[in-house]
């Protein structure tokens, strides 16, 4: 029978000539010092696993002293007992996809080619994903970890924290779906911060200021910014704007369905003010394809925060570019009489029931109409002039 291990008895032992040879415990069945002939010594627990023997092993000697060896080898045959196998679970954390790879199944599989903004998610996940989350097994990371990382965003900026939460919670069920993870630690985490339903309009005298104001810009910003409220359109399909696009002679621009929120093709009268501002920036264009281009991968404006940020603050008016977009739907209905039916054409949300399905007219004459009464009506807010009957071009002479 084998004596039990200890300290003195390890140092007496011989290496193999060859291979290696293993030395059982006499004080804890299956347990014991593996001994190569290269002069390793490994710590080792024997045990079956459907008929199948696994050899785990629980560090080397003397780095592991014999004390720590044994309590660990007791604890994983412990788990044995009760139906676990230790080297099963060391293997397939092995295997687990980490955190990085998940983020990058996610983009690959599922954000570039299913979303337009796939960009966006890419750049939040590097941003404001952990370093240390990295290599980090996906399924390891805990709810607690989730909640801290969103606490310490929370502290500077609440409701990017509330956007990081919405795409963590997308890999997560993302990699469920695959079959990556297993569970999803964004599960029960409420929002960080409160959120509402953003209903800002401007009133006149703020679309006075910010008017004024757009003019301190450079040429193509200050014409992007006119634009939000000269076409009513999404700022992701402004910046996008192609040349191919516009034909300026019929005053019109046509948003490829690639392009549209919705997936379906969307054609936007031009009033003349808008015409004016575009046939400016194509005798100045450098041979860009795009109306905006930018140095970003892209190759078009993608973001206006800092155009943004300057506008707000010289001309003190809190907005961000979607309100310009709900403010001219707002003025359309309440100020100039135009039906929710055409507003709703012109913005090209997205219709449901029979409607979508039989009327398919364009409204184009009526979005027109309702472009050109706009035209002039910003005109009279912008010059604080009484309302002309010809519409007069909003630009720099």
């Amino acid at each position: 029978m084998p004596k039990k291990l200890n300290d003195s008895i390890i140092r007496s032992l011989a290496l193999p000539d060859k291979g290696q040879r293993v030395v059982w415990d006499g004080g804890l069945p299956r347990f014991g010092l593996r001994l190569a002939a290269g002069g390793s010594r490994s710590w080792v627990v024997k045990y079956k696993v459907r008929g199948r023997s696994r050899w785990l092993t629980l560090g080397t000697y003397p780095l592991v002293p014999l004390t720590d060896a044994r309590s660990k080898a007791k604890e994983a045959l412990a788990t044995v007992v009760q139906g676990a196998d230790p080297v099963g679970e060391r293997r397939a954390e092995r295997e687990a996809p980490t955190f990085e790879d998940l983020a990058r199944e996610y983009m690959e599989r599922h954000a570039q080619p299913k979303k337009r903004s796939w960009k966006a998610d890419e750049r939040m996940l590097q941003k404001y994903a952990p370093a240390s989350w990295r290599a980090m097994p996906a399924q390891t990371i805990t709810r607690r970890q989730v909640r801290d990382l969103l606490d310490t965003i929370a502290g500077r900026a609440p409701i990017q924290a509330n956007r990081v939460l919405a795409l963590l919670r997308k890999v997560w069920n993302f990699g469920i779906k695959r079959d990556l993870v297993e569970t999803n630690p964004c599960a029960l985490l409420d929002r960080p911060a409160p959120e509402h339903q953003r209903d800002r309009v401007l009133t006149a005298d703020e679309l006075r200021a910010v008017w004024k104001t757009f003019e301190g810009e450079d040429e193509q910003t200050a014409a992007l910014f006119k634009l939000y409220l000269l076409t009513a359109q999404r700022g992701g399909e402004l910046r996008a704007m192609e040349w191919s696009e516009l034909d300026l002679d019929a005053g019109s621009w046509v948003i490829p369905a690639e392009k549209a929120k919705n997936k379906l093709a969307h054609r936007v009268p031009l009033s003349p003010p808008a015409v004016t501002l575009l046939r400016d920036l194509r005798e100045r264009a450098n041979g860009s394809p795009w109306v905006f281009p930018s140095r970003s991968e892209s190759g078009h404006h993608e973001v206006l925060h800092k155009a943004t940020e300057r506008v707000r603050e010289r001309s003190g008016v809190d907005f961000v570019p979607h309100d310009l977009r709900r403010t001219v739907a707002t003025f359309l209905t309440s100020e100039l009489g135009v039906s929710r039916l055409v507003v709703s054409k012109l913005l090209n949300h997205v219709e449901t029931g029979v409607t979508k399905v039989y009327d398919r007219a364009s409204y184009d004459r009526e979005k027109r109409a309702a472009l050109n009464s706009w035209a002039a009506k910003l005109e009279q807010i912008v010059s604080g002039e009484p309302t002309r009957a010809k519409v007069i071009p909003l630009v720099r002479a």
